[in-house]
C-alpha cells in the first residue's frame, strides 16, 4: 500500500472563515490565508503522525498563491496542480482541506462550481457534481481514496455521500450562503488532524471514486456569450442551448482533463 498523501486544499471552506468579505476583501484575505494555512498543516501533522511518508500539498484556491510564505509545515511538499500530475503515481491517498459544496447547495456556505460569477451547474453524465468530485474523478481513475475532507456541513455530507468512508471535519454551519458559524479554531484543527490521521489509517477500506471512461462533461453558464466564449475555445465542445456547453471525454491525462475546456 503506497504511503504518500496528496492534500488539495480551498480557501472556502477553511476554519474561521465565516463572510464572503474574507474571500474578497484585501486584508480580510490576507486573514483567511493565515486560516488556511493553519488548517493545512493540522491536516498535514495528521497524516504523518499516521504513518505518511511523504506529503505533497496543493494550495488549490484560485491563482494558488494563497499560502503565507515559509508558513507551510516544512515536512510537507508544495506542488501546483500541473505538477500534481508528477507524483499521481505515488499518491495512496487523498484529502480535501477547505472544501465547499457544489453549486446550488441549500444552505452551502460560498457553495460553487468552478465560477459563481459564470457557471450555474457542472454535470457528469447528467449528474450534478462539484469541485470535490472532479478532484475524486481524477484521482479515482489511478485508483487513488479520497480519504478525508474538511469544510462546511453541507460540503462534509456531499463528500460522505459520493466518497463513502471518508472521513470528514465539519469546521462550521452556515445559516446562509455567505455566512456561517464557526467552531473555535482550536476544536476545528483537532477535528482535522484527527480527520486526516483517522482517513489515512482507513485508506484501504476506502474505495477510490470510479467513473467510467468516456463520460460527458456539461456545463450550464449563466449566460449565453459566457457559452459562446467556450464554444469558441475548443472545436472539441458541443453547444447544447443557449447556455450549455458539452464535452465527451475519452481519457483522464491530468486533472484539467477531467474539466470543460
Amino acid at each position: 500500500m503506497k504511503n504518500s498523501v496528496l492534500i488539495i486544499t480551498d480557501l472556502e471552506g477553511i476554519s474561521g472563515v465565516y463572510t464572503i468579505d474574507q474571500i474578497f476583501e484585501e486584508t480580510e484575505y490576507k486573514e483567511a490565508c493565515k486560516l488556511l494555512i493553519a488548517d493545512t498543516n493540522a491536516a498535514v501533522d495528521g497524516a504523518f503522525a499516521a504513518g505518511a511518508e511523504k506529503v505533497y500539498v496543493v494550495d488549490g484556491h484560485g491563482s494558488g498563491k494563497n499560502f503565507p510564505e515559509n508558513a507551510l509545515d516544512p515536512r510537507a511538499i508544495r506542488v501546483g496542480v500541473p505538477e500534481m500530475h508528477d507524483v499521481i503515481h505515488e499518491i495512496g491517498a487523498v484529502m480535501q482541506v477547505g472544501a465547499h459544496a457544489k453549486s446550488g447547495t441549500m444552505l452551502g456556505f460560498l457553495d460553487h462550481t468552478q465560477s459563481s460569477a459564470t457557471i450555474h451547474n457542472y454535470c457528469y453524465n447528467g449528474v450534478p457534481c462539484g469541485e470535490m468530485e472532479q478532484i475524486g474523478i481524477y484521482t479515482g481513475y489511478y485508483g487513488i481514496p479520497n480519504v478525508m475532507l474538511s469544510g462546511d456541513r453541507t460540503a462534509c455530507e456531499e463528500a460522505e455521500k459520493s466518497f463513502p468512508g471518508i472521513r470528514t471535519a465539519a469546521v462550521k454551519i452556515a445559516d446562509s450562503r455567505n455566512h456561517a458559524v464557526c467552531l473555535h479554531q482550536s476544536e476545528a484543527l483537532g477535528l482535522i488532524r484527527q480527520a486526516a490521521c483517522d482517513g489515512f489509517r482507513a485508506r484501504g477500506e476506502i474505495a477510490p471514486f470510479r467513473f467510467p471512461v468516456p463520460f460527458t462533461v456539461e456545463v450550464e453558464y449563466n449566460r449565453a456569450d459566457y457559452c459562446e466564449a467556450v464554444i469558441a475555445s475548443n472545436p472539441a465542445i458541443e453547444r447544447v442551448d443557449a447556455r450549455t456547453a458539452r464535452q465527451v471525454k475519452n481519457t483522464v491525462t491530468d486533472f484539467y482533463s477531467v474539466l470543460l475546456r
